[in-house]
């Protein structure tokens, strides 16, 4: 009778070390945003929308438009602007690198530099 008690708990042992695991399994890496698409802010309030390919940025008191054009995707982090600005009536070419999810850092073609945050 012992014995078969003791072959019945081996095999329930063998049975439960089977489920068990060395610790927790890693989760999978998880794919950070790529895409500008959204709205964005820079320092001074000016928001700034980029949606299907379009562009535009307004102020955040009026609502009144002060840039629009196009955008294209030049690889997974990189995106190059074609704009015209409303208020000086001038069209720029503006290249910005996706350095986070969250800020994008940009240069002028006439070497101006500024950074926007995603608006959540």
């Amino acid at each position: 009778m012992k014995i078969r008690n003791l072959g019945v708990l081996l095999v329930c042992a063998s049975a439960l070390s089977a489920c068990y695991s060395s610790g927790p399994r890693p989760m999978p890496p998880v794919r950070q945003a790529t895409t500008v698409e959204g709205t964005w802010v820079d320092p001074n309030g000016i928001t700034s929308t980029f949606s299907g390919g379009t562009f535009n940025t307004r102020t955040t008191d009026t609502n009144q438009l002060l840039a629009s054009g196009t955008y294209a995707n030049i690889s997974d982090r990189l995106v190059e602007i074609n704009m015209t600005s409303l208020v000086r009536n001038t069209q720029s070419k503006v290249n910005c690198a996706l350095v986070t999810p969250n800020q994008l850092n940009c240069t002028s073609d006439s070497g101006a530099q500024f950074s926007l945050a995603r608006r959540s």
